[in-house]
């Protein structure tokens, strides 16, 4: 097991920062009368009763989250979007104008923003020209201060899984947090990384309810990782990040793990239509391989199609400017229906 101590590794000041005591933290029974937070005791301005503060730390969904990831609630860290935990690793590990993580572009542009915000330098290592990893480039690139390394897997916008052997070598080389995103993991036949997580003290995964279960609208991430590294989350962000609404709404997904599945299917079934279609469409000079719920397409007139399909009122992503995917568009695979309408609008571009 490779190890780390998360003391020495993580900002002095958040470890030594007295984190704020909420009444939900102080007390953790569901019965009683409560009158400890403040809140309204007569209801709500709705049909239902949202009077009360949430779990704080959702043990709930965590605990119905366990048996379908494998993971111990005490691993898991739920945040409003994955977003949420990012931004919190970098509030947790790096220090402003002193530290540095390490991205590899093309990839999920969030990485770069959150490390703006936190003043933190980004060391940016490109994928090579077929999107896999050049691990002796990332290696090469750590420096002392390098906290972070970043690994969107199956990567975005590029769609493509990533050689598991080179994300290995990088977990057992670098001495620092290596945080795997696998937002569109569901869509791949990929192994999630979250089974190495007793292997690797210093690995940190990211996952969402956003794709495959469709919650999108909820605002809902997982993060799973060592308990010290969870702890030391849970300590930072706020008190209740996630509210009931969407506690209650994950849960009753959660009981419908059959649903999700059939989804799945559903997007996988549509996307291998697509690409048949793609392929036979003058237009589309590559379709890139995806392990995701979207393809990566390489074409003639990037932003004339895009400006097209928008006049049809179809709206995929105008990639041609990121690094490596020039000339390229991001198109999310929608239902039957959606797809059939922009198979019909790409046949009619001139």
């Amino acid at each position: 097991m490779k190890s780390i101590d998360i003391t020495k590794f993580a900002r002095p000041h958040i470890l030594n920062l007295k984190p704020y005591s909420s009444a939900r933290d102080e007390y953790t029974g569901v019965a009683g009368t409560f009158l400890d937070a403040n809140e309204n005791p007569l209801g709500s301005a709705t049909d239902e009763n949202f009077n009360r503060y949430p779990d704080p730390y959702q043990w709930e969904v965590k605990k119905a989250l366990s048996p379908i990831k494998g993971v111990n609630p005490e691993n898991t860290f739920l945040g409003n979007g994955s977003d949420e935990a990012i931004d919190l690793l970098f509030r947790a590990f790096c220090e402003p104008k002193a530290d540095n993580v390490i991205t590899l572009p093309p990839t999920y542009g969030m990485y770069q923003v959150c490390a703006d915000i936190n003043l933190v330098d980004v060391i940016t290592v490109p994928l090579t020209t077929d999107f896999q990893l050049d691990v002796d480039g990332i290696l090469e690139a750590v420096t002392p201060s390098t906290k972070l390394i970043f690994i969107c897997n199956p990567n975005n916008p590029t769609g493509n899984k990533l050689d598991e052997k080179a994300i290995l070598k990088i977990l057992d080389e670098f001495n620092g947090l290596v945080v795997i995103d696998e937002a569109y993991i569901d869509f791949s036949d990929h192994t999630s990384f979250t089974n190495l997580l007793s292997e690797y003290q210093n690995l940190v995964v990211l996952q969402t309810f956003s794709k495959a279960w469709g919650l999108a609208a909820l605002r809902i991430g997982m993060a799973f990782a060592s308990k010290e590294i969870i702890t030391l989350l849970n300590k930072i962000k706020y008190p209740y990040n996630i509210n009931q609404l969407t506690q209650e709404k994950a849960l009753e997904s959660l009981k419908n793990v059959r649903k999700k599945e059939q989804m799945v299917r559903e997007i996988l079934q549509e996307r291998a239509e697509l690409i048949k279609v793609f392929e036979q469409l003058p237009l589309v000079k590559h379709i890139y391989p995806s392990h995701a719920n979207f393809l990566l397409i390489k074409v003639d007139e990037p932003v004339k199609i895009y400006q097209f399909l928008i006049d049809k009122l179809i709206i995929v992503r105008d990639r041609s400017k990121v690094m490596l995917c020039e000339g390229c568009l991001r198109i999310t695979v929608g239902t039957a229906k959606e797809n059939k309408d922009l198979i019909e609008a790409l046949k009619a571009f001139q």
